[in-house]
């Protein structure tokens, strides 16, 4: 009998398909992958294994994942996961917010906002949320008014004394660009891979309180899952907040769990 048990135990084991169950996590560099990076070994110590695949854009870790690509992903805020549900019917849901990462206005040109002049040029994200985000910040510095609306675009622009011109680049493009504008408002993410920290680098910088927390997010069938609770735990870890606190905060990055 205890050879039987033996034998069906061998057997168990060595079967891939009895392996730890896998999930591929999909985010963009930093500081995404960064942190994906410390809640590996937790998520991992609760029977699952971790494969962190990197993207560079903002659109194809929603396809992807819709799509059954990759099992969660990790690099937006709640208002662009609604978004790309309402265009594509992609049916992702968001089940744990990890950090904040404000939004900059950044230069090689000026040292502050006061400083433009006439007609200089001045380059957004492109996508609709963080358009939106970028329009607001610098409104609320004061330098153009907008109409009301939540997904305001540079043609929703009412006043604009300065005459600045605005062009409007993928959330990648931006640190590369600023050799060709006079500011440009970045997300914190794209700003780090460039060297830039927004507590030295930024002219201005959206407050703390903003609602724009990044988020897990998983196809809706999957928001209940083992799986999918094991990684909240792990994201949501006393590990990854030191790590966020102690390692990040000087970036502009603050816990928003």
């Amino acid at each position: 009998m205890k050879r039987l048990l033996l034998c069906l135990l061998l057997v168990l084991f060595a079967n891939p398909a009895f392996a730890a169950e896998k999930l591929i996590i999909g985010v963009t560099p930093f500081p995404h992958k960064d942190i994906m990076e410390v809640a590996k070994p937790i998520f991992e110590a609760q029977g699952y294994t971790l494969e962190i695949k990197e993207f560079t854009d903002y659109v194809q870790p929603n396809i992807a994942l819709a799509n059954k690509l990759i099992g969660a992903n990790f690099f937006q805020h709640k208002p662009y996961l609604d978004n790309m549900n309402k265009e594509k019917d992609l049916k992702l849901v968001s089940v744990a917010s990890v950090h904040i990462e404000p939004l900059g206005v950044y230069s090689k040109k000026i040292k502050k906002l006061c400083d433009l002049k006439k007609g200089d040029r001045v380059s957004v994200p492109n996508d609709p949320t963080n358009e939106a985000r970028a329009l607001r910040l610098l409104e609320f510095q004061g330098i153009i008014k907008i109409g009301d609306g939540s997904l305001v675009t540079v043609a929703d622009i009412k006043e604009n004394p300065l005459q600045l011109k605005f062009f409007e680049l993928e959330a990648a493009q931006l640190p590369r660009a600023l050799d060709d504008v006079t500011i440009a408002v970045i997300n914190t993410n794209f700003a780090g891979e460039a060297g830039l920290v927004p507590a030295r680098d930024a002219l201005a910088i959206e407050n703390k309180d903003s609602p724009y927390a990044n988020i897990i997010v998983v196809r809706e069938e999957d928001r209940n899952t083992p799986m999918t609770k094991a990684l909240i735990k792990a994201v949501q870890s006393p590990e990854v907040r030191a790590f966020i606190e102690q390692d990040l905060t000087s970036r502009g990055i603050v816990p928003a769990f």
